[in-house]
C-alpha cells in the first residue's frame, strides 16, 4: 500500500463524547453529528463506536448518509438535518430516519409515502428547522404558522422535534446570537400556545454547548467538538473573552507518511514546480507521498511543516498532486521509510489541523473533511 494513511484513535473520540455528555448532562440528551463522513474520520466506524459509548442519537446532512450508517449495522435514532429531496422518502422512511423539514411540501410529500409504504400505524417523526437568522435553511417567522398548522393529529406525521441553528455562537457577545436565542425562545411559544408539544428541542453545535447552556434546551449537536477541535471563543468588542468551562477535548485524527526518497542537493537548487522554493545551501530534501490529491491545502506551499523523529521539517516548495517536499538537512539519521507525521504528535512536539487551516486561511472543519478517500484510515484504540 501507499505509505499514507490516517489514524484514528477510537478511545480519544469515546472520551470527547463522554466528557460532553457530562458536560451538558442531565439537561441534554447528545446528537452526535458524523455528518461529511464524520467530518473525514469515517461516519461508519465513528458511529459504532459511539453508539458503544451511549450514543442514541446520530446527526447527518442528507437520505443518503443516513442509508449508509444503516446499512453499516447502526440502530439509534438518525436526523437528516439538511432534509431529503423530493423521491427519497421512500428511503427515508424504510431507513427510519427522521428528516428535518420547513416547508409544506416536504409534509406533503411524507405523508403521502408514509401512507403508501409504511406498514406501521405509529405516526412518523418529523424536526421542524427554524430560520432564526442564519438565512440558510429553515421555516421563515412569516410562514410559520401556517406551517404549523399543517400537523394534525390523524396525519401521518408529528411534531417530534423543533431546532434551529446559530450563526456565531463562538462570539460570546455576538449580538445576532442573543437575537437568534430570543427569536427561538418566541417560536417555541407560538408552537405551545397552538397546543404541540415537541419532545425534542435542540439549537447547540459545537461552540454553544461550550459556551452557552441557555442554548442547550434538551438536546444538543456536537460535531466539530466530537473529533477534539473547537473554534476559539472571541469577543466582537476586542476585549479577552471569559474561559467557558469546557470538557477536555483530545484531537482524534493523525495523518502520517513515511520517506519515499532523500535528495542531497547543493546551493541554489530549485526544488517543486516553478522554482518558488530555492535552497540557500547544500540541503538534504526528503519526498513525502502525500499531495493535494490526498487533501494537503496547496496553500501549505513553502509555509507548512511536518514532524520526522520528533523534530520540524519545514515543506520545501510547492506541494503538488501526489508528492510534497520537506527541508531535512538538520534531523540526524534520516533514512528511506521513516514515519512523517502530517497532523499529530511526534516525541514532544505536536502539528494541529488547526496549524494547517491558519496557514491556509480557513478552519480545521475543511482540513479535515478535505482528507480525500485516497487515505485510508486506520482505527486504533
Amino acid at each position: 500500500m501507499r505509505p499514507t494513511w490516517a489514524e484514528v484513535s477510537l478511545e480519544a473520540l469515546r472520551q470527547n463524547f463522554r466528557g460532553i455528555a457530562k458536560h451538558v448532562s442531565p439537561q441534554a440528551s447528545v446528537m452526535a453529528v458524523v455528518k461529511a463522513d464524520a467530518y473525514g474520520h469515517g461516519a461508519v466506524e465513528c458511529a459504532r463506536l459511539l453508539a458503544g459509548a451511549g450514543a442514541k442519537w446520530f446527526g447527518v446532512t442528507s437520505v443518503e448518509e443516513g442509508v449508509q450508517l444503516r446499512q453499516g449495522g447502526i440502530k439509534g435514532r438518525i436526523v437528516a438535518l439538511s432534509g431529503f429531496w423530493p423521491g427519497e422518502e421512500a428511503a427515508l422512511i424504510e431507513n427510519a430516519l427522521t428528516p428535518a423539514v420547513w416547508d409544506a411540501k416536504h409534509l406533503q410529500l411524507l405523508a403521502a409515502a408514509a401512507r403508501r409504504v409504511s406498514k406501521k400505524s405509529t405516526p412518523l417523526p418529523v424536526h421542524l428547522k427554524i430560520d432564526t437568522g442564519m438565512t440558510r435553511l429553515g421555516v421563515s417567522l412569516r410562514d410559520l404558522e401556517a406551517l404549523l398548522r399543517s400537523f394534525h393529529p390523524r396525519d401521518p406525521l408529528f411534531l417530534e422535534g423543533v431546532l434551529t441553528h446559530l450563526a456565531s455562537a463562538e462570539i460570546l457577545d455576538a449580538a445576532d446570537c442573543q437575537a437568534q436565542i430570543a427569536c427561538f425562545e418566541s417560536v417555541l411559544s407560538r408552537v405551545s400556545a397552538l397546543g404541540l408539544s415537541p419532545q425534542y428541542v435542540h439549537m447547540a453545535n459545537s461552540a454553544a454547548l461550550l459556551s452557552r447552556p441557555q442554548t442547550w434546551k434538551n438536546m444538543v449537536r456536537p460535531g466539530i467538538a466530537l473529533y477534539g477541535y473547537s473554534l476559539p471563543f472571541v469577543c466582537a468588542n476586542g476585549n479577552p473573552p471569559p474561559a467557558p468551562k469546557q470538557p477536555s477535548l483530545k484531537p482524534v485524527l493523525t495523518w502520517k507518511s513515511r520517506i519515499l526518497a532523500l535528495r542531497d542537493v547543493p546551493a541554489r537548487q530549485p526544488v517543486s514546480y516553478d522554482a518558488t522554493y530555492v535552497t540557500s545551501a547544500p540541503a538534504r530534501i526528503a519526498v513525502v507521498p502525500v499531495g493535494y490529491a490526498d487533501g494537503l491545502s496547496r496553500q501549505l506551499s513553502s509555509r507548512g511543516r511536518m514532524l520526522v523523529r520528533g523534530q520540524f521539517a519545514a515543506i520545501a516548495g510547492k506541494v503538488t498532486m501526489d508528492l510534497t517536499m520537506i527541508d531535512v538537512t538538520s534531523i540526524a539519521g534520516i533514512d528511506v521509510g521513516d514515519e512523517v507525521t502530517i497532523i499529530g504528535s511526534s516525541g514532544e512536539r505536536s502539528i494541529t489541523a488547526w496549524e494547517h487551516a491558519t496557514l491556509a486561511n480557513t478552519i480545521p472543519y475543511e482540513i479535515l473533511c478535505n482528507i480525500s478517500k485516497r487515505v485510508p484510515r486506520k482505527y486504533v484504540d
